[in-house]
């Protein structure tokens, strides 16, 4: 089966999690929703295949159903069935994508006590961190990428643009499906982390809403499995790019040198169409560069038996002072700042 068309079997076991602590009956679950042939897959925990996203949204939509429950079962007392629908109603007039995003936020602090959003905003940085409280403690990996997967399908929706993703941060370890990330998520993850957070372009959030009721309504008639069920591959032009330039990360030299014809001449296009495809989207061949060498420098602050002159000049920086110049431009931070603020959160200092 396609990869961007199905998902792993050991995402599905992990959707289960809470409903099989819940001793609810998955035989006949999956009998009414006419997917018994998973019966056999996930009795096997060799199995390897992989389910259709069809049938991945037909068996969200009877689990939830089946608990009146749209957390699937992970959250203290359920999200009952229209909860998402309603705040989609509630954040449609926001006007731009950062008040979508705030109010989205207050919304759901008025409806779980176990989950809750933060928006925070730092040099040209916009950071989403999801708090789960996880109070069943269960294996959290699938309802915590399920809520980056809706939030930010949402937002795409919202602003009728894709989000190109500067790194994605999450506090489980590393899943078994550990290979779907790169195509759900076309940035740098981190697993085992202090947080869960997605960064993003900050100019982002003041972009215009460009849906409305009339367009919400179609939207919320197969959501948010909708949503979930894109757990593929980002298939815009800024993801295509931005995962080819991802796999040249590991030589510098290459990322830095390559240009852009030779991008299109991978993509099998010409430069004029992969061009006009990003600027559709709000993005740009230097913008995705940039953000793979903001990352990097990042990467390198981590890394302690390296002085700033030497990220400096791996990073093709003429001098030490121009990089801090810019790299506080990115983050709102000095390198040296950034350098001791993840040796705090190391520590467990906030």
């Amino acid at each position: 089966m396609e990869k961007k068309h199905s998902v792993p079997i050991e995402l599905i076991r992990s959707a289960l999690a809470a409903t099989i602590r819940q001793d609810i009956n998955i035989e006949q679950l999956l009998d009414e929703a006419g997917l018994s042939y998973l019966k056999e897959m996930l009795a096997d925990p060799e199995c390897k295949n992989r389910v259709s996203l069809d049938d991945f949204g037909v068996l969200l939509r009877g689990l939830w159903l089946m608990l009146g429950d749209e957390s699937s079962g992970f959250f203290g007392r359920p999200l009952k069935i229209g909860t998402f629908g309603m705040m989609c109603h509630a954040i449609i007039t926001s006007g731009n994508l950062r008040r979508s995003l705030l109010r989205s936020a207050r919304y759901i602090s008025l409806v779980s006590d176990d989950l809750s959003l933060e928006l925070k905003e730092s040099g040209t940085e916009a950071r989403l961190l999801i708090h789960f409280d996880n109070p069943h403690q269960l294996d959290e990996s699938f309802i915590v990428t399920s809520i980056f997967v809706i939030w930010i399908r949402l937002s795409c929706w919202l602003i009728d643009k894709p989000m190109m993703l500067e790194r994605i941060n999450f506090r489980f370890a590393e899943p078994a499906y550990l290979d779907e990330f790169p195509s759900m998520f076309p940035c740098r993850h981190a697993f085992s982390q202090s947080e869960n957070s997605v960064v993003f372009s900050r100019h982002l959030l003041a972009l215009p809403v460009q849906q409305n009721p009339e367009t919400l309504l179609p939207f919320l008639s197969h959501a948010p499995e909708s949503l979930l069920t894109q757990f593929r591959e980002d298939d815009s032009m800024t993801g295509q790019v931005k995962r080819l330039l991802l796999n040249r990360q590991g030589v510098q030299t290459e990322l830095e040198n390559m240009s852009f014809e030779a991008v299109a001449d991978e993509l099998h296009m010409t430069t004029h169409t992969v061009r006009r495809r990003l600027k559709d989207e709000g993005s740009s061949f230097q913008e995705i560069k940039d953000s793979l060498r903001r990352d990097r420098a990042q990467r390198l602050l981590d890394q302690h038996d390296l002085s700033i002159q030497e990220i400096a000049e791996q990073l093709g920086f003429s001098e030490a002072a121009a990089f801090a110049r810019a790299f506080k431009k990115w983050t709102g931070f000095t390198p040296g700042a950034y350098r001791e603020q993840i040796q705090l959160s190391a520590q467990g200092i906030s």
